[in-house]
């Protein structure tokens, strides 16, 4: 049976549970408006490590064992890994899992990493290659300047349309269960290049991407914003929202009443100095399985699109004036 619908679509004929979810957040998060919604708050930045490096990579080793725990299951029940982060040859994913021996699936999506890793774990437990993945996304603050902005130590100053690296890593455990929240398809997005150059402003680079995501779903599904409880970007922060918003209803739908966003949700700009928000692949992560996926399984919210955002940029195509090209990948989620 075909489970493709359109260009870019495909929704599974029977739900793919997710089994649990976990989030690890640095202190700066934890004193964020969802600071008590974490399973881990680490006060430590460095989380004991020598490098800010291996410290992203003990946050991931912590989130994978917290979701595994928290399934019920054991690492060997898992016959995929997946995950993403925005270091060079995601080393912060290698080196926190390296003592998992599981199959190990590495991406790059850029911020897009868990829409993109829950997409393609689903569609393994869907097509019956697994009957349970673990997808995980990570970032860290100080690792994700020195590597794409600035040394912290060299103290330049942050434009207003700049967004804060979350620090932290987020695992979502996917498998098959009878009832509760589940993936029910995704959306594949396509690179949209939007001529942004300013590597402080992810939110521009990364707002036509979400548009024509969402977008190409309304017409592969047929399906109006009316469909959704909520349509959840990863990170466009306050820029990007304002943004989606207008290219949205050009497209000709009204999504601002159904709209939100996790760069938004994760810090209070004003209190906390992050400008235009948050950002990183732990973002969309961390804050879909602290905060939005409890409201799912308490039927607060039942249908939502979640819209995981990425600019796909690296330290040398910035240096060699490339623009930054945006992509975006949605994951239905419903209680089932």
């Amino acid at each position: 049976m075909l489970k493709r619908y359109g260009g870019q679509t495909v929704l599974f004929t029977k739900p793919v549970g997710i089994m649990a979810a976990a989030s690890v957040v640095g202190p700066k998060e934890g004193e964020g408006p969802l600071g008590t919604q974490f399973d881990r708050v680490e006060k430590d930045p460095m989380f004991g490590a020598e490098s800010w490096e291996k410290a992203e990579s003990e946050f991931v080793k912590t989130a994978a064992d917290v979701a595994v725990k928290k399934s019920g299951a054991v690492m060997d029940d898992f016959e995929y890994i997946i995950a993403g982060d925005l270091l060079n040859q995601s080393t912060g994913s290698i080196f926190g899992l390296r003592d998992t021996k599981r199959p190990y699936l590495g991406i790059f999506g850029a911020c897009s990493a868990m829409g993109e890793g829950m997409s393609l774990g689903a569609m393994l437990v869907d097509g019956g290659f697994a009957s349970k993945v673990l997808c995980l996304a990570s970032s860290h603050f100080c690792s994700a300047e020195k590597q794409f902005r600035f040394p912290l130590e060299f103290g330049a100053q942050r434009p207003q349309t700049s967004t804060w690296t979350v620090t932290g890593a987020a695992a979502v455990a996917l498998g098959s269960i009878a009832s509760g929240p589940a993936v029910m398809g995704c959306t594949t997005g396509k690179m949209v290049d939007m001529g942004v150059k300013d590597a402080h402003n992810m939110g521009a680079a990364m707002a036509g991407a979400a548009a024509d995501t969402i977008a190409a779903h309304f017409v592969d599904t047929g399906r109006s914003p009316d469909y959704y409880d909520a349509i959840i970007t990863g990170d466009l922060g306050y820029v990007g929202q304002e943004l989606l918003l207008q290219l949205m209803k050009k497209k000709g739908h009204d999504i601002t009443h159904k709209h939100r966003d996790c760069g938004i949700e994760i810090f209070d700009k004003d209190t906390q100095d992050t400008h235009s928000g948050g950002s990183g692949c732990a973002c969309s992560g961390v804050v879909f399985a602290a905060h939005f996926l409890e409201k799912i399984k308490r039927g607060d919210i039942n249908k939502v699109l979640f819209v995981p955002t990425g600019a796909l940029m690296s330290p040398t195509s910035v240096q060699q004036g490339e623009s930054i090209p945006g992509i975006a990948h949605g994951v239905v989620i419903e209680n089932v």
